[in-house]
This record gives C-alpha cells, structure tokens and sequence, in this order.
C-alpha cells in the first residue's frame, strides 16, 4: 500500500515538474515580439527551463551543445496571448473551470485575469497550473471591494459559501467606518495580484481604496463606473486598469446610485462621431497611463441572444456603442487590453478570446494593434509585464508559433500549431475539444 502511494506520488512530481530537460532552440521563425515593431524573420530563440535565454539573428545563436533544435522555417513565433477579464469560479465548478483553461492553453492563451471570484477555488487552480498538474494558463486575480449594498446579489452568496457575504478576505463590503489598510491587508492575504473596485462605492471611498491598496503594493482594477461614482470619479482615483468601454457611456447618460438600478443606455450619442464627453475622459486616461480592458464582444453577443430570447434582460449598452466607444480610444491611444468576461459555447474549438481579437479588428484597430493588445498590454493589465508579454530574454518562454502571418489577418492565430507555456509545449493537435458535460452547470 506505501509503495504505491508513493509511486502515484512520484507519478504526480514528474508530471508537476515537466520542463524541457534541455535547452530548446526554436530556430529559423519570423519572429512578433509583442511590442508592436514589425516581424523579425531569421530569428531564433533559445529557452532554458522556464525562461527564454536568448533572441538573436540565427547566424548569431548556434545550437548549444545537447540543445534541442525545433525548425520553424516559414512559421511565426509570438507572445503568448492573454484574456485580460475571465471569471472562473462563479459559483465553483472545478470541471467546468478547467475545461475552459484546457481550451485556453491549447488555443494560445498562456495568462489570465481573474476579475474576482471565490478565490478558494482560483487559488488551487492557480497552484495547479503553475505546476503543471493541469494544462492552464498562469492566472492571476483580484479580490473585490463593494458597497454593502451590493452584496444583496445572489452571486455573491455563491462565491462566500460558508461565509457570511460582504465578510470574506476575498469579497469585502466596505463602508466609511472601514479600516482600509486592514481590508487591503487581508486581501493581500489570498496572494491577490489586485483589488477590484466593483460597485456602490462614493468617489471618496473609491479613491482611498486605491490610494491603499497601491500603498501595499497592489493593482487596482475597476469597473468604468462604480455606481453611484461616476467614470470621470473613477478616472481620477488613478486605477491601474478600467473595464468596460461600454460603461464610460454613463458620463454622458447619467450615473445610476446602485449597480442594481442600472438600465440601458441610449447609444444614440455615441454613434456616428466621437463623443465630446467621452473624449475628454479617454485623454485623461491616456495621460495618466490608465489602461481600457474594452470587453466589446461581450455586448454584441448579449445583445444577440437577447434577440433571440424575449424574456431575457437586454445589455447596459449595445454591440455597436461598445465598439464605438473602444475605438475612439484607440483613436486617441489608450493602451486597450483584451479581457472577454463571457465564455464561448463549449462546441466551439478556441478560445472566447478569439471572438473579442476578431471584434477588435472589426472595429478598426489594425492587426498588429491588436497582437498588442493581447500579449504586451494583457501582461500589463495583469501586473505581469516583467515576466511575460513580450519575446525578450530572462521573460518567461510563454509562447506561439502559428503557420500564417497574424499581422496579415488576425484569423492566422487560428494556424497556431504550438504553446509554450514556462517551457513546456502543448501541441495544438493533441487538443480534445471540450464536452457539453465538461460545460454543463453541476449542484
């Protein structure tokens, strides 16, 4: 019985600690590095362990001796891609979570924003991934601050179980009695990379959480209008990361006190030419280095199943004044991140984050923008933009290699053939495409 034990114990470290057991040179790629210069043919990049070692001209980078050589001639090495908005644990559902990250990784995605969940369950998936015991992106989360009203919301009574809702270290009800620097402490506590400002939160409250949580060293990541604080409000707290293009909208359609009492918005003024009002916000975000995790798709696709089904509630805002208000802040050169916040129906073969690049492009941002978009400024949206998002050495070997140029139609990322993820390769082919019951919500 002990021999076995740990012989499964064995097994497991094996598996967890699977890199590459020698350097691998991937040689003879076009190489788009993720910082938006041109693709770089003739190069070649070697990768020791978890990191990439070097990126050089061929000529320059001879194989090691012992070094694996991968030839990619005629082929195109990227960043790994990352979704800068997924949720993965509301409610937990372990099946369910890592079916999706599966078709992440083997769809290119090798990081993920988690926007705040039950962070009992993200935390064990991020162990998982970071070991390699479950094929997944690296994730990284938030833990979420909210008026106590908000916390009225059934979802939250999902991701507190156990708990009383608004009374967790990972989703807490903040008022103006709150102690901020505890609050932000136990945040700190989950191994949160951020604190989520979600909702019905005054300004004033908005601006000390993140003038806390920065203090401690934390991102702060939140919603374009935290109700009843406006976008203008929120933009002054001088977050890292706002979310939802859509909801900078509220500046110029009012406000509503409570996330709860939000009603769609008119896109009337947002079509046809930009917005005054919303121009005057994108610029201060661009000044001041806040970065838009737009969202668009994410509305188009609401607004589609709304129209198919009557009784359902319809989107804040519509597919097109989405899409209006990112690419005005685009126009103006608000760094844009990709984050999703909805998942694609299971019989789909990639990852929902293919649908928000194709929005982006439908928009008007060109390709390479968009490759942007997804690998260095997803890494920054996430905290990561030391470690990831771009191809440079001593960053982590987060990786793809796709057979057609990319910056030539941003469908190409659907030729990817190869990730790498810390080193270790997933080969698009040994994909098992995910199963309505691997997707179906369990009790």
């Amino acid at each position: 019985m002990i021999r076995s034990v740990l012989a499964g114990f064995a097994a497991t470290l094996a598996l967890s600690t699977a890199t590459a057991a020698e350097p691998v040179l991937y040689r003879n790629a076009t190489v788009i590095d993720g910082t938006g210069s041109p693709g770089r043919a003739g190069m070649s990049v070697l990768v020791d362990g978890e990191r990439i070692a070097k990126v050089l001209p061929n000529d320059r980078l001879p194989a090691p001796a012992g070094a694996r050589v991968v030839d990619l001639t005629g082929k195109y090495l990227l960043p790994g891609l990352v979704d800068s908005h997924e949720h993965l644990a509301t409610p937990p559902n372990r099946r369910q979570a890592e079916a999706s990250l599966r078709r992440d990784l083997y769809g290119g995605v090798t990081t993920v924003r988690d926007m705040a969940d039950d962070l009992r369950a993200v935390a064990e998936l991020t162990r998982a991934s970071r070991k390699g015991e479950i094929p997944a992106p690296d994730i990284h989360y938030a833990a979420l601050m909210a008026g106590p009203s908000f916390f009225e919301d059934p979802r939250t009574l999902a991701v507190s179980y156990g708990f009383t809702p608004g009374k967790t270290p990972w989703m807490q009800a903040i008022d103006d009695r709150t102690d901020l620097r505890e609050a932000v402490t136990l945040a700190r506590g989950t191994s949160a990379t951020a604190i989520k400002i979600y909702a019905n939160l005054p300004a004033d409250l908005v601006r000390k959480i993140t003038t806390e949580a920065h203090r401690q060293g934390m991102q702060v990541w939140a919603h374009a209008a935290v109700y009843p604080t406006t976008p203008a409000e929120v933009i002054d707290a001088r977050p890292d990361v706002i979310s939802h293009a859509c909801s900078l909208g509220h500046q110029v359609a009012g406000t509503p006190q409570t996330y709860q009492s939000r009603t769609p918005m008119d896109p009337a003024p947002f079509l046809g030419a930009d917005n005054p009002v919303v121009a005057a916000l994108l610029a201060r975000m661009r000044d001041q280095g806040t970065m838009l995790d737009a969202t668009t798709s994410i509305y188009a696709t609401i607004e589609a199943r709304a129209a198919a089904d009557p009784k359902m509630k319809k989107p804040l805002c519509s597919g097109a004044m989405s899409d209006a208000i990112t690419h005005q802040a685009w126009k103006v050169g608000v760094d844009i991140s990709t984050g999703t916040d909805w998942v694609a129906p299971w019989n789909d073969p990639w990852p929902t984050l293919h649908h928000e690049l194709a929005a982006l492009v439908k928009l008007g941002m060109p390709p390479a923008h968009v490759i942007r978009a997804a690998t260095i400024n997803g890494a920054r949206a996430a905290g990561q933009a030391d470690d990831t998002g771009t191809i440079q050495a001593g960053k982590l070997a987060n990786l793809i290699v796709v057979a057609k140029d990319p910056t030539a139609d941003i469908a190409n990322l659907k030729t990817l053939e190869l990730t790498v993820k810390r080193g270790r390769e997933y080969r698009r082919a040994d994909f098992k495409p995910l199963t309505k019951v691997e997707m179906e919500d369990v009790e």
